[in-house]
């Protein structure tokens, strides 16, 4: 239930601060980056809004952690103030951005 659930939101979260995601992003929206601006990726909150019920969403942001993102197609540009996401593949491995994506998408 509850518990069972709490544990696996601290353990996530224990991954995200490993693996450096917490550097960028947070889980709920509204929170500043350095200096104040908006922060550097989007929350996750609006991350699991905006793929919702979206096919094939985890395979695509599993994708993106580990390999980047392209500045010239971001979806969260004037939202955040990073251009893209870089490539995460020596940070985190295949494995863990799966469960941590999904945790994502689950929020």
């Amino acid at each position: 239930g509850a518990a069972a659930k709490g544990d696996n939101d601290r353990t996530r979260l224990e991954l995200a601060a490993k693996s450096g995601c917490l550097s960028c992003h947070q889980v709920e929206p509204g929170g500043k980056g350095p200096d104040g601006l908006a922060p550097i990726g989007p929350a996750w909150r609006d991350v699991a809004a905006k793929y919702k019920g979206q096919k094939g969403a985890q395979d695509l942001l599993v994708h993106a952690v580990l390999t980047g993102t392209n500045p010239y197609e971001s979806h969260w540009k004037g939202k955040v103030s990073g251009l893209a996401m870089p490539p995460n593949a020596v940070a985190i491995k295949e494995a863990d951005a799966k469960k941590l994506v999904g945790w994502i998408l689950g929020l």
